[in-house]
């Protein structure tokens, strides 16, 4: 699956959280965040500006977006498919 193209023009109306704020959002520790980014495989979509890793809020793949689709209803069933 290709990931989307980051352009300035697209991310001109985004908010973003720092690495620090998503982790104390979400009651994780930062090095969390790094582990699943170096992984790949998990948790949410981020972008780099030059070193500085930032989470975009809202929009698609945003964290708002991604919270709602790791809600379950039970242990077995997703909230939104």
């Amino acid at each position: 699956m290709q990931k989307p193209i980051s352009t300035p023009e697209a991310n001109a109306g985004r908010r973003y959280l720092s690495e620090h704020e998503l982790a104390n959002r979400w009651g994780l520790s930062p090095k969390t965040l790094q582990r699943w980014r170096s992984l790949g495989d998990r948790g949410p979509l981020f972008a780099k500006f030059s070193k500085k890793v930032a989470y975009p809020l809202d929009g698609q793949g945003g964290i708002l977006d991604w919270e709602q689709r790791v809600l379950y209803r039970s242990t077995s069933e997703r909230a939104f498919a």
